[in-house]
């Protein structure tokens, strides 16, 4: 039986990420709510929230963690013949409502049922978590980078939430092939001009593995975290703008 604590509606705190489980994997508490206060209280922590919709809202701090140096960022051959050829445009904030329904809407791959078939699992982004992050952007933390086509249409793009010098990436998608790609690209390009430390990936996977995130020890991940967000940004860091490719 897995005995977990329950976060007060009261307070922002939050256990200590070292106790999170092993099994699931860095899963800390329940609770709580997903105001803008105690969202930037459990990035500032390494904590983020995932869950169901119907599920309570959990809160997770996995171990090892999926971290991409912005220096160790790995372009193949193919993607950067790719880039070079690429007529999309790319912006910063000018749409992150749009990005993040757009996130939302992608199926995230196959389950196993109870009765044993197999069915496509929903996404985690649920409508309250959609409002959360809307109102975590308006307060100047959560940060969308959009890729638009040449009918001016939006094909790929991320999201994520923005704290001193690490981006603690939440999730992305693609239309056309190689746009959530860019958007990684762009991400780790517009992060080292401003001062960045890392990418906070959260967990690992093969296609981020591809583009040189790694994963490292929970230890660690907070240590650098902790020198990460006392970074200052600039106002201008996050303003919406056109990037030139």
């Amino acid at each position: 039986m897995i005995t977990l604590p329950e976060l007060a509606h009261y307070s922002t705190d939050f256990p200590d990420p070292l106790q999170a489980l092993v099994e699931p994997n860095g899963l800390l508490a329940f609770g709580g709510d997903l105001s803008v206060k105690r969202l930037l209280s459990a990035y500032a922590r390494g904590i983020f929230p995932w869950f169901s919709a119907d599920e309570p809202i959990l809160w997770w701090s996995p171990d090892p963690r999926g971290v991409l140096p912005l220096d160790e960022l790995y372009i193949s051959k193919t993607t950067q013949k790719w880039l070079r050829r690429s007529t999309h445009s790319v912006t910063i904030n000018h749409a992150f409502v749009n990005v993040i329904e757009a996130c939302a809407s992608i199926p995230r791959g196959p389950i196993i049922a109870e009765d044993g078939s197999v069915v496509h699992n929903g996404t985690w982004i649920t409508q309250t978590m959609i409002e959360a992050y809307i109102q975590l952007h308006r307060a100047g933390h959560a940060h969308s980078i959009e890729i638009w086509n040449t009918a001016g249409e939006l094909v790929g793009g991320l999201y994520g939430v923005s704290i001193g010098g690490v981006f603690c990436g939440e999730s992305m998608f693609h239309i056309e092939p190689n746009t959530s790609k860019l958007a990684f690209i762009t991400l780790v390009q517009h992060m080292k001009k401003h001062g960045g430390l890392f990418i906070d990936c959260q967990m690992q996977n093969p296609y981020l593995a591809s583009m040189g995130v790694i994963e490292v020890p929970r230890d660690l991940y907070l240590e650098k975290l902790q020198l990460a967000i006392a970074l200052p940004s600039s106002e201008s860091m996050w303003s919406p703008q056109e990037v030139i490719l």
